[in-house]
């Protein structure tokens, strides 16, 4: 069978991508054409390539660090201060969606291989058939999951269901895919990840190679994939009746029960397989634009409006100040005690303020802990886990302490820092395990900003939200105003973000249509379906 390697290359590069609507190789095609052998790529390898694409794209220096990192005011801006105030580049979220659906495309392949009888028996080398479209299905509802909660109503594509409105992904029959409503994808999220759940096999195998978050360990992919519903069925619960029984489901046939659990990408210790947080500091043009961010060191050194006391994560996020960037990696510094040695980034100055407060010397970039090339970013995690466990059943008290305390595990705290962190704990109630999820959360910046749309925690006690004033690190009192981004001048966090700027003229009537269906249109004060 020949195999047209020059299109296969171009479709996993283009696909998603709004500048692909026109098709031409140029006779590429034939000129990449093997007539005596066939040439197809194994899944394993296009599985270790996705999943990594993925992670580096949504967890780099323009996707998350300024865009959901800031808005959560995890870090902060030195330099360049108009994504923190929400007025972000357009060249962002097109990129984003691209990179997004770019992976999805690639987890379709791998089903497409393992399902056609063409290429199935060549696939089975590299696991276990029905497991490879089982994980394969479980990374889609994760990439999808990242797009409706990024940007609402979406092209979609669905292995379990045959809806004909499930056009996304299949460039042949679909040049312009009907976006798909919210509460349809998220229904066939869950229906997907309870289906690839059950169809996983434990007494098979997992990819052969290339699975860079389990090792191919089947088992952990059940979890995760319980675990994932989980959080889905939780964050829509409140819009959508039929989530309920995906929790209690989900539960029952096995979530996170320890950090041993969790699902991170791990990336390799080269200047090419490193990080994505670490590439954006030490790769390519060096730069030094991200600090953490004042408010969220103020929380951890126990000095928000909102006290849980000195927390013992505080060296395990960030670094102490007068370093330079040199020292944070390779790691040349000792942790500190002295609380002193801690300041971070004041959020949403105005640019004349700029150069009285962004001084390096004196500024906490991320920890040594993150710094390094070896920094496995996270899908989910166990301390999660237990903080939705807490939620559903009531904010139970013990649901919300084991959460605190797999967070310290996770992160290497001191035993006994964290017994007492974890023994001086305020009461379990929405507000206190809500904002303990939000500390846990660091570094999963999308996930912090879904908590906070659907709960309003942590609420602006914590977070410095438009309107309100704070001090910058000479005493200056200044507001936060942010800046028109679209039409808008947001009077809260960003609900969303906009559509790329080439749908309205490459799928111009379903993103007219989708448009349409939101409550002031494309424009980021458009609330989500799952928005509180």
């Amino acid at each position: 069978m020949k195999k047209n390697i020059g299109k296969y290359l171009l479709m996993a590069t283009l696909l998603g991508s709004t500048t692909m609507f026109t098709s031409c190789d140029n006779g590429l095609a034939e000129l990449n054409e093997n007539p005596n052998s066939p040439e197809i790529v194994p899944t394993y390898t296009i599985f270790n390539g996705a999943t990594r694409y993925l992670m580096a794209t949504s967890r780099d220096g323009w996707w998350s660090a300024r865009m959901s990192m800031p808005w959560m005011q995890y870090t902060a801006q030195i330099n360049y201060t108009e994504e923190d105030k929400y007025q972000y580049r357009d060249t962002q979220t097109s990129g984003g969606w691209n990179a997004l659906y770019r992976s999805a495309s690639n987890f379709k392949d791998i089903i497409d291989k393992c399902t056609n009888p063409e290429t199935a028996a060549q696939m089975e080398q590299y696991g276990d058939l029905k497991n490879q479209v089982a994980i394969s299905r479980i990374m889609l509802a994760y990439t999808f999951d990242q797009l409706v909660s990024s940007f609402g109503d979406v092209p979609y594509w669905s292995y379990g269901n045959k809806n004909a409105d499930f056009q996304a992904l299949q460039i042949d029959d679909y040049a312009a895919p009907k976006y798909v409503s919210q509460q349809v994808i998220y229904e066939d999220l869950l229906k997907e990840l309870k289906e690839a759940s059950e169809q996983l096999d434990v007494t098979g195998s997992g990819f052969s190679s290339g699975d860079n978050i389990y090792g191919g360990d089947v088992a952990k992919w059940k979890k995760f994939a319980n675990s994932l519903r989980l959080r889905i069925a939780n964050r829509v619960k409140a819009k959508l009746p039929s989530a309920n029984a995906h929790i209690t489901d989900a539960i029952a046939k096995g979530v996170f029960t320890s950090n041993d659990d969790n699902a991170a990408q791990n990336f390799g210790s080269s200047a090419a397989e490193g990080s994505p947080f670490w590439a954006t500091f030490f790769t390519g043009s060096m730069r030094t634009d991200f600090a953490t961010n004042k408010q969220f060191i103020n929380l951890l050194k126990g000095q928000s409006t909102k006290n849980f006391g000195v927390d013992p994560r505080l060296q395990a996020y960030a670094a102490p100040t007068g370093l330079k960037k040199s020292q944070v990696y390779p790691a040349s510094y000792q942790d500190s005690d002295d609380l002193t040695k801690y300041q971070g980034m004041p959020y949403g100055l105005a640019s004349a303020m700029l150069s009285a407060n962004n001084d390096t010397s004196t500024l906490s970039f991320a920890s040594k802990y993150i710094m390094t090339p070896t920094y496995g970013e996270v899908l989910m995690e166990y301390a999660e886990v237990e903080f939705i466990l807490s939620e559903i059943n009531g904010w139970d008290a013990t649901h919300y302490k084991t959460g605190v305390q797999a967070s310290m595990d996770k992160w290497g705290v001191d035993a006994s820092k964290a017994a007492a962190y974890v023994s001086a704990l305020p009461v379990a109630n929405q507000e206190n395990v809500i904002t303990q999820k939000y500390l846990a959360l660091y570094m999963q910046g999308a996930e912090a900003w879904n908590e906070y749309r659907r709960t309003g925690f942590p609420n602006g006690g914590i977070l410095l939200l438009p309107g309100q004033s704070a001090k910058d690190n000479n005493g200056a009192t200044y507001t936060f105003t942010p800046l028109m981004s679209g039409n808008v001048v947001a009077k809260d966090l960003p609900a969303r973000v906009r559509y790329p700027i080439t749908q309205p003229s490459l799928n111009g009537a379903n993103y007219k249509e989708a448009s349409s269906r939101l409550s002031n249109g494309d424009e980021i004060d458009s609330k989500l379906f799952f928005a509180k």
